[in-house]
């Protein structure tokens, strides 16, 4: 019990567990009613109401107007309140995606938020440069072009990354972007690779009706590509102490990736653990390696990346072992050996399954939305310093 403790010592406090009919009757939530669930989830209906005129701050729509975790659902839950008059009076707020249509494989219109059924749809989407001078909003994919017409006061402009500092191109803009898409929690518009979702906040985990040990006979898997970066170094001295088999060119074993399906059960059906090591180590840098390799299989991730009070907001509860919770690889490889002989304590690590879903976060909905917010639009912000913001002391680690 006291080795158990040990390596507790670093996770939050369990949450309420129930058993799986409790909640939902099976794992993978068949009996909730769909009107119980926000629009957003896959079986969600619930569309929100009118927002009340005098919002109280924890439902501001920015980054600036809220402390309270990402305002993603915020933003989706949002519908302003006059908007019955703004469909009927028949304008549309227009979005000019400067780099052109093609890097966001959308079309010209309004056609996205109308299939996407979107809360907030009176949006349209342009790429025809010359409508910067009159376009709602000016929005960017990785760099910003200056307009060749002039800016009008009521221009909102956007940027747009999804890689990590590292690999971004140097952003030297002063008060010029007004607002942000990126991964980062603090960002105006949070573009996260994947947003988990509870059902119900209250109930994190769920006893299981399986054992996701059972025939599992390798220990550690890790798909990979680039070979460089102190990851590499890391996964190379855990493999001293525990059998860690690397796939791709960095080590000795081969999965193609035209068959990445088979990989992936491979992965499923024979693997306890998945090196889930980001190319960075920055702020809120959580990729589709935790999500998509992982997490949305039936394996326990290790991370490596972004801190882990961002892991903890971002990632189910209890899912996922961070490297900075052990002092070493040996000690992380000690640990890995006593789930590897303990299949209740490697089965809690799987609990939360069953309790949510990896939601579609509806990027463009948010944009309508936010465009539709005069809180978020009477008082103009630039970010000051954006370079500072994006790659500033302690947003990075080499």
């Amino acid at each position: 019990m006291l080795v158990l403790l040990m390596f507790h010592r670093s996770l939050p406090q369990q949450s309420l567990s129930v058993s799986t009919e409790q909640l939902t009757g099976d794992a993978d939530g068949d009996d909730i009613a769909a009107t119980d669930l926000p629009w957003y989830f896959s079986k969600g209906v619930r569309y929100p109401k009118p927002a009340r005129r005098n919002r109280k701050t924890d439902n501001r729509l920015l980054a600036n107007e809220s402390i309270r975790g990402d305002r993603i659902i915020n933003q989706l839950m949002f519908i302003p309140p006059n908007y019955e008059t703004i469909k009927r009076g028949g304008k549309l707020k227009t979005i000019l995606v400067y780099n052109g249509l093609g890097v966001w494989n959308v079309k010209a219109g309004q056609d996205v938020f109308l299939s996407s059924k979107c809360p907030v749809s009176t949006c349209t989407i342009t790429d025809q440069a010359e409508k910067a001078a009159t376009a709602d909003l000016v929005m960017y994919k990785d760099r910003y072009f200056e307009p060749a017409v002039r800016r009008l006061p009521y221009q909102i402009y956007m940027l747009y990354l999804l890689e990590s500092p590292f690999h971004t191109p140097y952003v030297d803009y002063l008060d010029v972007i007004n607002w942000t898409a990126t991964y980062r929690r603090d960002s105006d518009i949070v573009t996260p690779y994947e947003k988990w979702e509870y059902f119900d906040p209250r109930v994190r985990q769920i006893d299981q009706n399986r054992n996701y040990a059972l025939h599992k006979t390798r220990k550690v898997a890790w798909f990979v590509s680039n070979c460089a970066g102190s990851r590499m170094g890391y996964a190379l001295e855990l493999q001293k102490y525990i059998a860690v088999d690397i796939y791709g060119q960095c080590g000795m074993f081969y999965c193609p990736r035209d068959s990445a399906e088979q990989c992936f059960e491979k992965l499923d059906r024979d693997y306890k653990f998945y090196l889930a090591f980001e190319n960075s180590k920055c702020k809120d840098y959580i990729t589709e390696k935790l999500f998509l390799n992982a997490l949305k299989h039936n394996v326990l991730p290790i991370v490596m990346g972004a801190r882990p009070e961002d892991y903890e907001a971002s990632a189910p509860h209890n899912s996922y072992l961070h490297v900075d919770n052990f002092a070493s690889p040996k000690e992380l490889a000690e640990y890995l050996h006593l789930l590897d002989q303990n299949d209740e304590l490697y089965n809690s690590y799987f609990k939360w399954k069953g309790t949510g879903e990896f939601i579609n976060t509806y990027y463009w909905c948010r944009v309508c939305a936010m465009l539709h917010d005069n809180d978020s639009l009477r008082k103009p912000r630039w970010y000051k310093d954006f370079q500072k913001w994006w790659s500033g002391p302690g947003i990075c680690t080499l």
